[in-house]
Parts: C-alpha cells; structure tokens; sequence
C-alpha cells in the first residue's frame, strides 16, 4: 500500500517542475495570455489565489460566491481548469454542471483553447495537445499523458471515473430549482452518492456558484458536520459590512462600496440591478447571502401590510403629514455606533397605533455622520408633527443626540435595554405573529418596506439589523408599556374568550354527536309495543286522593 503523501510531497507530484511552469503564476495571467481583452480586477486576483491554493492543497473545499456575470466560471471552471492542467498534465479533472449541454460547453472551451494556442504560424503555444482518439467535448484526454477533463450533468454519473480534481459549477439552473426541496435533494444525494465518493485521494473540490437558497448545496456543505473543512470565499456587489461587529469585506472595500465589476458595470448600473431584481433577490444572488423562505425570529407571513394612506398632507404645514384617526404617533430611533458614514445604518422610524395595532408609516435608513443624524432627526419631526414621543436608544450616537436635542425637540425619551437584541425581538414576535403589526404596501410607501421585512428574515444571522432593533423597540413601548399595553391586555383577552367559545362549542357538538347517534340507532332497532301512558290526574282529585291517604294512614296508627 502507498504511504500517505504529505503536503509538500504532494504539491510536488501534483504540480511537476516544468521548463514553462512559472509562465503564468496564476489562472489570470493565463486569462490574459489566451484572452487579451480579459479584465482582471480585484475580486478576480482574489479568486486566483482561491484556486492556485485548491490545486495545491491536499484535500482543499473551496466554495466561491459571486454575483452573476462576474467571470467566475470563466476563471475558475475554464481558465483555472485549463491552468492546473498546464502545471500537471496528468490530472483528471471532473466538471460537473446543472447539465450535461452546459457542462460539456465548458469542456469545449477548454479543448479549443488546446487545439488554438498550439503555436502554429507563431501563435502562442500551451505546450498542450489533445489525444487524437479521446478528444469528445464531454471527454478528453492530453496527448500522452493520463490528465484531461470529464463533464457531466448532475443526472450523470461518474462511475468508474476516478477525479483528481472536480469542479462544481452552478448546480442549480434557476430560482425554481433552487426553491424546490426536491431538486435540493437530488442535489446533495448526487454530491453524497456520486461526487464525493469519485474523489482520488488527495483530490481538490471546487464550488463555485451564485447563491439562490440558504438550503443550496453551498448551505449544506457548510452545515454539515465536516462543513469547517470548508474555505469559502464571497464577494457580495455591495459592501455592506458591519466593522463595529468585526465583519470585513473580502476585498476590503469600505461599507457601501461597489464591486469593480470584470463586465464594466457602473455604479448606477449597479443600483439599477439591485432596484430591479428587488431586496431577497439580490441579498441572495447579489450579495450571496440568501435569507429564509419563512425566517427565524419574525416570519415573512406573520407581517400583515395596508394598501390606503393613512396619512394625507397636513393643512397648515408645508411637507408634513397628518394622520386623522389614531391613538398615538410615536418615533423610534437606532442610532450607528460612530461619526462616520462607514459604520452602523441610522434608522428612524414614525408608528400610529390604533388601539391593539400599530402601522408603521414612514423610515429612514441610511450611514449618517453625528451632524447628519441630528439634520435627520429633525426633519422626521417636522414631517411628522403629531408624533409625541421619540424613543431613542441611550448607546452608542443616541445619547449624544439626546443630550444635543432633548432641550430643543419636546417628547424625546431615553430607552435603555437590559437585554439582547435576540431577547428584545422575541418579546415582540407574538404582537407580529397575532397579525397586530402593518407595513404599507410597496405602492403607497413612503420607504422601501420588503428591505425591513428582509431583514427581519434574516435575523439574527444576517449583516444588519438596526431596522429590527428600531421596530422592536417601537413595539415595546407602544403595545407592552402603558396604555398600549392595556390595548394588547383587550386583544389577548379577546382572542382567549373566542378561543374558550369556540372550544365550548366544539364541546357541547361532540358530547351531542353520541345522543343523537344513540337515538338514530335506537330507530334503527325493532322496538316492542308500549301501553299507551295513562292520561294526567286532574289536580283536585290528586289532592283529594291525597288526603283520603293521610286519613287512614292515621286510623291505622290508632
């Protein structure tokens, strides 16, 4: 039996020192060398050193997430593919796909690379030739060596086909398979069942795919009880990190920095996507962080959503709104932890009540400096004159914009938590649950209000949740304090007396049911005929009978 090759015995067998091999260090300057007009940038210098570190790494599970049309197929499962084999002809190399037809166009690529660049009339030369009887588009082979390139799709299998290396690229198609637990399924069984056990020892798994569902083949394999052996590697298009949680950008990029797109996307072609494809679409495509179909703590359909303004312009103040029927506006502010416009996002929120529900009317949510908060703060209150009270969280920016306002704005009230996030968004998640809490709908909103309900998903995992925090602190103080709180008492016993009539009713159905099914038999059965009942005493003659009774009863005795 062969002894177990360590690391540096294995990168030496695997990547054979050869006249050309440093010709191109990385998978991107052979990009450019077969591509001319490839541009590289620094998600793609990222990716390169990803996959020169899988192909020389023993037993190396790379995942790399990255918005769509990136090029990272095209570096990765093209260029980096055609790369490992200039290093070490002998490698076979599995690309597996969604399906066979996209599989084998990778395939394909890769081979005309081979058949162009072979230096004939001066062109560049790989140094590669493929075998003149093994040279399918699904199957390939190196002239004279044993390395080549083997695609399927995942209906197809790999029996009998030992990789060196594999590669799985996109094995989701679109959406709907990605949504489907079937094809979800289907997926993880043919990686447990087929992928995983084709592997050669010591083989490199690449998985390179644009996320759709937190439960696809990426979210599994991290999850799984192995899933630590994982590097995954994700290049969100928007850098929305949270350095005050000690979160960082792949490409170390500031919040709210662009990705510099290997297409030429610009900046405003990037809002554009993000505006169009809509908030979960691009958290999961975009960002590569998909959120749950339902969600942890506050459930996507728990969130009941209103279709009329309830507000309209007010009469006397120009830009400002008036709510004609409610029992209260309040304001809810979470303030970012510093003066600069790279941390934390501002959110302020204005809320009415009206008795046990409440209807969230408008938001901002933005990175705001100290004097841009306060220039905030005080144009929410203009815009909303009849919200009384501004809860205000006493942390971070928020117990300088007290101190700042408390003596020029009336109603500002200081809220300090004494507990976590998670416990604060728990308390609140029955008053969501019981249908008490309204956003608008996406046509009369004055904010973006699916970015809340987003979020609210995706807690308490996701990057941000400064609008879970506002909205959670809004329901604290507006249905589990004061008057509120009696209002939420009402509901609750409401619904307790509906529930104990209903169960009432149900009751008296059951214990009913035997009776009447008891008498239907009864019916059923043959009976024997009764005498016909004696007909009833006339009530003088009953008290004369009586009192004859009496009388001799009292001769006897005598």
């Amino acid at each position: 039996m062969a002894a177990t090759l360590n690391w540096a015995e294995y990168a030496a067998r695997s990547f054979e020192p050869r006249p050309d091999a440093d010709r191109w260090p990385t998978p991107g300057a052979l990009a450019k060398a077969v591509e001319p007009d490839t541009l590289q940038t620094l998600a793609l210098d990222l990716v390169d050193e990803a996959v020169a570190w899988a192909y020389s790494t023993p037993d190396s599970r790379l995942i790399v997430s990255m918005p769509p049309q990136e090029g990272k197929s095209q570096r990765v499962t093209k260029t980096g593919s055609l790369w490992a084999l200039h290093r070490n002809r002998d490698l076979k190399i599995g690309i597996v796909s969604y399906n066979k037809p996209l599989a084998e166009e990778f395939g394909r690529d890769i081979r005309n690379w081979v058949t162009t660049y072979n230096g004939d009339e001066g062109s560049l030369d790989l140094g590669l030739r493929i075998a003149r009887d093994n040279g399918a588009a699904s199957r390939w082979q190196l002239a004279g060596h044993r390395g080549g390139v083997i695609c399927v799709g995942l209906k197809g299998s790999l029996t009998g086909r030992r990789v060196d290396a594999l590669v799985i690229d996109d094995p989701f198609a679109d959406k709907e398979q990605a949504d489907s637990a079937y094809y979800r399924d289907r997926v993880w069984g043919w990686w447990q069942s087929v992928g995983s056990t084709r592997l050669s020892s010591g083989a490199p798994v690449i998985v390179i795919l644009t996320r759709w569902h937190e439960d696809d083949l990426a979210g599994r394999l991290i999850a799984a009880e192995d899933g630590h052996r994982w590097r995954v590697i994700n290049i969100p298009a928007l850098a929305d990190h949270d350095p005050e949680k000690g979160q960082t950008d792949a490409l170390g990029r500031s919040p709210g920095e662009w990705l510099k797109s290997a297409r030429g996307r610009t900046t405003a072609q990037w809002e554009a996507i993000r505006i169009t494809a809509g908030t979960r679409v691009f958290n999961a495509l975009y960002q590569g962080r998909p959120s749950p179909d339902a969600g942890d703590v506050w459930r996507r359909q728990w969130w009941r959503r209103y279709s009329v303004p309830l507000w309209s312009q007010h009469p006397t103040v120009p830009g400002a709104y008036r709510v004609e029927e409610s029992d209260g506006l309040v304001m809810s502010w979470d303030m970012a932890f510093k003066d600069t416009k790279s941390s934390d996002f501002v959110v302020g929120q204005v809320w009415a009540r009206r008795g046990a529900n409440v209807y969230l009317l408008d938001q901002i949510r933005k990175r705001l400096t100290f004097t841009e908060t306060l220039t905030a703060f005080k144009a929410m209150v203009a815009r909303w004159p009849q919200a009384t009270a501004k809860y205000v969280e006493d942390k971070a920016n928020g117990t300088a914009v007290i101190n700042t306002l408390k003596s020029k704005i009336p109603g500002i009230v200081e809220v300090t938590p004494t507990e976590s996030k998670y416990a604060r968004a728990n308390a609140v998640a029955p008053l969501i649950e019981a249908g008490n809490v309204f956003l608008p709908t996406g046509e009369i909103a004055l904010f973006e209000p699916d970015k809340l309900i987003n979020e609210a998903a995706e807690f308490p995992n996701g990057a941000h949740d400064d609008q879970v925090d506002a909205t959670s602190q809004a329901l604290s103080q507006m249905l589990l304090d004061g008057t509120g709180a009696q209002a939420w008492i009402d509901y609750v016993r409401r619904k307790a007396e509906a529930l104990v009539q209903a169960q009432t009713q149900t009751d008296a159905e059951q214990s009913a049911a035997p009776e009447q099914d008891a008498a239907t038999e009864s019916a059923d059965e043959p009976t024997t005929p009764q005498p016909a009942p004696a007909p009833a005493e006339d009530p003088a003659t009953a008290r004369q009978r009586a009192r004859n009774a009496a009388f001799r009863a009292h001769t006897n005795l005598r």
